[in-house]
């Protein structure tokens, strides 16, 4: 099956590396123009670095080559008047817009700093409300808003134990599969859809850097990457350390398209199986 969005256009924050640039790739493939946004600017509580320029001039490279078209643009989450005006633009060269991919998001852990909590949820949630308040507008019967949750929304005991920064995230992340759930009803009668995808750990700068090396492996003085790796594995029944950026694609593409045309208010858990320790027979977390 090919061009399972062809002539859609869709939105993707965060899109400059990592989920986001893969999930623009996957959906240009398949026939969507983009709309790319990304901050390009580190964040002080955050432990790594943020994407860049050239992260996010990669992705229109990568979506150019595939021969579609995509506006980017730099643009901070947590101001809605930046994103609104990078959406703004979008639409204006790009003509409509079909699809909104709500990813953008960070992880700090192993902090107390009160800032750390701040910062987390102003980009996890704040980001997420001015992502669609800043689509609203756009959206036409047949649009489809997905929205980037955690397998830390629905595990108690996860990163919320890790510091400001981990409850942050649990925070932010629960209240995400809320939002969801709830514009899912509020948009029911316009035929516009809202879902939440739950990741469990993916490969990316997120997860793939010194802080997440020594917070997954406190008992050697110089983890690396690979030293992460069997401690990640241990989290999932399935023994998967983690997923890639291409696999939780596969999802998003499955939202955007016509063939979740009816499917709305779903929580979708990617998780190799981490969730059903608790988990009841045959009901959902």
């Amino acid at each position: 099956m090919s061009g399972r969005v062809e002539g859609k256009v869709a939105l993707i924050t965060g899109a400059a590396r990592g989920q986001g640039r893969s999930h623009a790739v996957r959906l240009a493939e398949e026939g969507a123009d983009i709309i790319a946004v990304d901050i390009l600017e580190d964040i002080d509580t955050a432990p790594y670095a943020m994407a860049t320029k050239e992260d996010l001039d990669e992705t229109v490279r990568q979506v150019q080559a595939l021969g579609r078209r995509i506006v980017a643009r730099q643009a901070d989450v947590r101001v809605l008047s930046q994103l609104q005006a990078a959406v703004d633009q979008g639409v204006a060269e790009l003509g409509k817009l079909d699809v909104v991919v709500a990813q953008a998001g960070i992880l700090t852990m192993g902090t107390d700093t009160p800032q750390a909590f701040f910062d987390v949820v102003q980009v996890n949630l704040v980001g997420v409300v001015n992502t669609v308040t800043a689509a609203a507008q756009y959206l036409e019967s047949g649009a489809s808003v997905i929205l980037t949750g955690s397998t830390a929304a629905l595990l108690v005991g996860s990163v919320d134990i890790t510091g400001a920064g981990g409850l942050g995230y649990a925070h932010a992340k629960r209240h995400v599969a809320r939002l969801g759930h709830d514009l899912a009803r509020i948009y029911a009668d316009q035929q516009i859809r809202v879902n939440v995808i739950h990741p469990t750990n993916v490969d990316t700068a997120m997860m793939d850097n010194d802080f997440m090396y020594h917070a997954f492996r406190p008992d050697l003085e110089n983890p690396t990457r690979e030293d992460m790796i069997p401690s990640l594995a241990t989290k999932s029944p399935m023994g998967v350390p983690w997923l890639t950026p291409r696999e939780i694609s596969a999802a998003v593409l499955y939202f955007a398209s016509d063939e979740s045309r009816w499917v709305t208010g779903q929580q979708l858990k990617l998780d190799g199986g981490q969730l059903l320790p608790i988990s009841s027979s045959g009901a959902p977390a």
